[in-house]
Order: structure tokens, then sequence, then C-alpha cells
């Protein structure tokens, strides 16, 4: 069986997380990824958080998988010269870089298109067109002005940022879609085009459920929220709603037992109606089912807090795992808060490579997500993380076909770092 992506080659011009995201996938499907690099410093995330002297960082080797490394300067003659011949040989071209720092290299996309007509020039922006539009965006910066900060937490708190990566790898993931996607388009067009992604923009697409829910406002409260129950009245932007459901079917994150000792020692719990009878019998109040003031979805929805109260007092009686298991077999859904910890142990993410282990000449052995997107017929493996330039003659040789001499030329100018050499493996 072949890569998916197979024959696919990818200039890598990208940086910190948001674009490493999108060309670790697509490295991880089998696109040959050339990560081009600062001479002396590379990355500038090989060096953040370091835990092992020595060592390129978590951060770096968990979202640089399955790439080759080179080091150019872009600004030595040569340095250009090999990027040039770089952008002839590759399908796809990907930077995050600030705004109108490619145009300055002198790589505008009228440049790139005249070198090679064939080129996809995937680009990750902080914003769109507008009024921000050349503003830098980090992680939270772009889950606030995307509309995820405003809507996460609870009513009477602060606006809260999420644990996961939403403006960054959420936005590489929305770009790698675009990539592939302009990748069939050229199939028979023939062309190669640009993409862009906004990191306010990929992240208001994951939040879609509260622009609806903005919408909705105009017709009247939004029942499903505790607020409705608790006779709070709305504002006129959707709220934040603490661990309720977004989804239409009132859920709350209980107390198991162990908690609060244990933070994690919680249960999502879902009240779905066609469940609702089962979930009376599991708890002990079996006259619920009957009761008029709890029987329909629309008469309990003002008592939710009693509900969910009661539902917490049985659940804390059982560990997670085992309200769980008891739960699922009545379909009632439900799941654990699942540590990182509970995840990087869990057998099951192992063996379907969601969680893998990753052997590193420098660093040793260390814990990675692997491709979360499974292909029947088409395989994908996690490799470790390139060192510092530890492919830069071997590109220079075997992708634009320089000869030893012109390596040297070229290493003589200073445009390139001496590649890194790595022991046997």
């Amino acid at each position: 069986m072949s890569k998916a992506l197979e024959g696919v080659r990818i200039l890598d011009f990208t940086h910190v997380q948001s674009g490493p995201t999108c060309t670790q996938l697509l490295a991880w499907f089998g696109a040959d990824v050339i990560k081009v690099e600062r001479p002396g410093a590379g990355d500038i995330t090989r060096g953040q958080l370091v835990d092992v002297k020595g060592a390129d960082s978590l951060y770096f080797t968990m979202l640089n998988h399955n790439k080759r490394s080179i080091t150019v300067d872009s600004k030595n003659p040569q340095g250009k010269r090999v990027i040039e011949e770089l952008i002839k040989s590759c399908d796809v071209m990907v930077e995050n870089f600030a705004p109108g720092a490619l145009d300055r290299m002198g790589f505008t996309w009228e440049r790139i298109s005249s070198i090679n007509p064939r080129i996809i020039v995937a680009s990750i922006k902080g914003f769109g067109p507008g009024p921000y539009e050349d503003c830098k965006v980090y992680e939270n910066v772009a889950q606030c002005t995307g509309g995820s900060a405003s809507t996460t937490g609870f009513r009477d708190g602060p606006p809260l940022v999420t644990g996961a990566q939403i403006g960054d790898s959420g936005t590489g993931l929305h770009l790698a879609l675009g990539i592939v996607t302009a990748l069939y388009h050229r199939t028979h067009s023939g062309k190669g085009q640009r993409v862009s992604v906004a990191m306010q923009d990929s992240v208001l697409n994951l939040c879609r459920v509260k622009l609806r829910d903005q919408q909705r406002l105009k017709a009247g409260p939004l029942t499903e929220y505790s607020q409705y129950g608790e006779g709070i009245p709305f504002g006129d932007a959707t709220p934040r709603a603490g661990n309720d459901s977004g989804g239409g079917q009132p859920g709350r994150i209980l107390m198991c037992k162990g908690a609060p000792e244990d933070p994690n020692a919680y249960i999502y719990f879902i009240t779905q109606a066609p469940v609702w009878e089962k979930i009376c019998d599991v708890i002990g109040e079996p006259t619920w089912k009957t009761d008029p003031e709890y029987a329909t979805p629309k008469a309990r929805l003002p008592k939710l807090n009693q509900i969910f109260e009661r539902i917490e007092q049985w659940t804390m009686t059982k560990t997670k795992f085992e309200a769980m298991d008891i739960l699922n077999k009545f379909d009632i859904p439900c799941g654990p808060i699942l540590s990182m910890k509970e995840l990087a142990e869990d057998s099951s993410l192992r063996n379907t490579g969601t969680i893998v282990e990753v052997e590193h000449p420098t660093r040793g052995t260390y814990l990675s997500v692997g491709n979360p997107i499974k292909l029947s017929d088409s395989p994908s493996d996690v490799r470790r993380s390139p060192l510092l330039g530890e492919h830069t003659d071997e590109i220079l040789r075997e992708v634009l076909g320089f000869s030893d001499h012109q390596v040297a030329e070229i290493h003589d100018s200073g445009a390139l770092d001496p590649p890194r050499k790595v022991a046997a493996e």
C-alpha cells in the first residue's frame, strides 16, 4: 500500500504551531515536507520550553514529525537561488509569516507563480482582509477574537480560553484541507492557486453553534441554558454557559467518587430525552417518569439544576469509570473526564496509533500524538522530527540535483549551516 500523498512535495516555511500542524499532517500522509529554517537558529520552538538539555524541545518535536530540514539564509543571494530552485521542484509552499514578510523576502505571489505556475501557495494569517489584517495573532488572541472566549466559562466569571489549541492547530487543520482541495483542483485545471486561512475565521467556524444561538436569541431565551431555569434574563449576546451542552440536550459535568480531592474524578452526563426513563431508573427516581413536573423535556427545563444535583448524588457513589460502564448499558450519553496522564497511558489509543512512542537521537524516547485520521488503504507512520539542517546537503543533491562543486560553493557563500550529523539510530 502506498501513502496517500506520496509524490507530493511541500516547501515548508512554517514555524511555531499553526503552520507546522498543517505540514506535519501532510507529512504523515506521505508528502515529502522540506522544512526551511534559519541558519544557526531554526524554528524558534526548538529552544522553547526545553526539558532535556541540548535537545530540541517537545514543542518542536511533536509538531515536526516526518519532515526534512534544510537551513537557508534568504537574504544571501545563494540562499535565494536555493529557495527559487525549491519553488520550482515543489507542489505546495506553506507559510505562516507575519503579514507582508514573504513579500519583503522578494517572493510575492506573482514572483512565485512565475517561477512555478503549478505551485499552490498556502498561508495562515491572523485576520482576513479588514481593519486588523496587518496584526499578529497568537493562540489565545485567536480564541478571543473568534468568539470562543466570550462563550467559554461560567456566566458570573470572566471569559476563558480553552486548553484545546483551536486557534493554532485548528487553523492548521483547516489549511491542510484547503491544500488537498487545491491539489485536486490542479489535477484538471493544471494551475496552482493561493490558499489562505485566517485564525479568526477558523475559530469562528469551530464556534458555529454559538453563532447559531446568537440568532436564536431574537426569538426568545435559550431554554436549554442553565440561566433560563434560574430565571436570569438573557442579554443581547450569546452568554457563557459553563458546562451546559451546546447541542440542545441538557448536559453537565458532575462529581464522581473521589471528587473534589481528585481534580479529574468527574463525568459528563447528558439528560437526553429518549433515555429519560432509563435515567430515572438508574438514579432511583422512578416517579419522575410520569410526574408531569419531570416527564417532558419542556417541563424539566426550569428544574435542570435540581435534576443534575440529584443525578450527582448518584454519580458520587461511583468512580467515573464505574458510572460510565453502568450508563453505557442503557445508552445514556456520558464520558469520563480523562486527564492527560490517563490518556498517555491508554492502551487502546496506543494500539490505534493515536498515541505513539518516538525515538529521538538526542532526547531519547518521547510520547506524541499520532495521526488522528485513519485511512483503510493508505498507511500513516510517525517518524521523529529532523535535527536543524540535518538534510541540507541531501536536499541540495537529491531534490535540486546540485553537484558536489555547487553544494560546496553554496556552503562557502555562508547561505547554509553545515548539515547536522546523526549517529546510527
